[in-house]
């Protein structure tokens, strides 16, 4: 089985010491979009023994330009993106077990999802879900690496709890929403999701394979337009009264457990959904219900109804749903109202 790793181990720091760690190294990357499914792609061909998938949305062609694990087929199947990469790495690699989990990461799941792992790799797109990672990843005492890319620029560090600063000490707000930009407002280009994630994965590959000294401690940016780059040193940047790290508060652990929780998607003309007590959905029984309303399409992962050409609204199994064509929370509310009842 080490056959295929020859190449990996010839390389002196990693070696086949180095490459039985990483057999028995388990892994969890959330968000399978454009730095994810680089991540995703360099765990599992390196033979990271366990991988663990977390996505909340299905394939659409306009993340064919940069999400490199997906095919034409995935987004003319509206095939969730977990489900679709995973399908695509057990036949890279079938020594390596993968966990896909089709799934909203919230203050509910996030301990149960993150946990049990060595390492949490960050491919997501926003920042609430970054806070909720380093919430996460402080109390359960995780390391995990942080990385982010839009237009022609990245970011990314390294974050081991109760050695380095964690997110909060660094950004400690998140912004507020609609005050960055996003890979759908101002665009992405693609060779700056592989320089960021290949770097992520590299300090992923230092940390399993037991050559935690040579992880770099900064924080790195890049504009790869531009030709600029640089390098932070953090190595002073812990606070003592970081929410997290500091003083042990995990506000965005927090469950809120009164209304709905509605979140507009990352530049997205798409709001999300997820009722205060989800219950899994028959989708076979929804699809007889919608019929009548308008245009109907199921996979065995999530039902689409559109009643309009403006509108689509996405049921998934475990209750959750995705409305597409609006950005108001207000009017995706009624549409919820209107279709799924309250």
């Amino acid at each position: 089985m080490l056959e295929r790793y020859s190449r990996q181990m010839l390389f002196a720091p990693i070696g086949q010491a180095g490459q039985q760690r990483l057999i028995d190294s388990r892994v969890v990357i959330v968000g399978m979009g454009a730095l994810g499914t680089v991540l995703a792609n360099h765990m599992v061909r390196a033979g990271v023994g366990y991988v663990r998938l977390i996505d909340r949305d299905f394939v659409e062609p306009s993340n064919l330009q940069r999400q490199m694990l997906y095919t034409e087929a995935d987004a003319d199947g509206s095939t969730p993106k977990a489900i679709a990469a995973a399908d695509l790495l057990r036949r890279v690699n079938s020594a390596v077990e993968i966990e896909p989990h089709v799934a909203d990461l919230n203050a509910a799941n996030a301990e149960a999802l993150l946990g049990g792992v060595d390492l949490i790799l960050d491919g997501s797109d926003n920042f609430s879900v970054r806070f909720l990672i380093n919430d996460a990843a402080v109390k359960l005492g995780i390391p995990w690496i942080y990385g982010g890319a839009v237009s022609s620029r990245g970011m990314m560090m390294t974050i081991i709890p109760g050695e380095t600063p964690c997110l909060r000490c660094l950004f400690p707000q998140s912004p507020s929403q609609g005050g960055g930009d996003t890979c759908d407002t101002v665009g992405v280009l693609g060779p700056i999701i592989h320089i960021v994630a290949s770097y992520q994965a590299t300090e992923a590959l230092k940390y399993l394979t037991g050559n935690k000294q040579e992880l770099h401690g900064r924080m790195l940016q890049f504009d790869i337009w531009r030709s600029q780059d640089s390098a932070i040193d953090i190595s002073r940047s812990r606070r003592e009264q970081c929410p997290a790290c500091g003083q042990h508060r995990f506000e965005y652990l927090e469950m809120d457990e009164g209304d709905d929780a509605v979140q507009s998607m990352c530049g997205r003309d798409s709001v999300q959904i997820v009722p205060r007590n989800p219950s899994p959905v028959n989708l076979a029984q929804w699809e007889e219900k919608w019929r009548p309303l308008g245009s109907v399409t199921r996979n065995p992962f999530l039902l689409k109804l559109s009643p309009n050409e403006e509108v689509t609204i996405v049921l998934f199994p475990d209750g959750r749903v995705l409305i597409q064509g609006v950005s108001d929370p207000v009017q995706a509310k009624s549409l919820y109202s209107r279709y799924i009842g309250m």
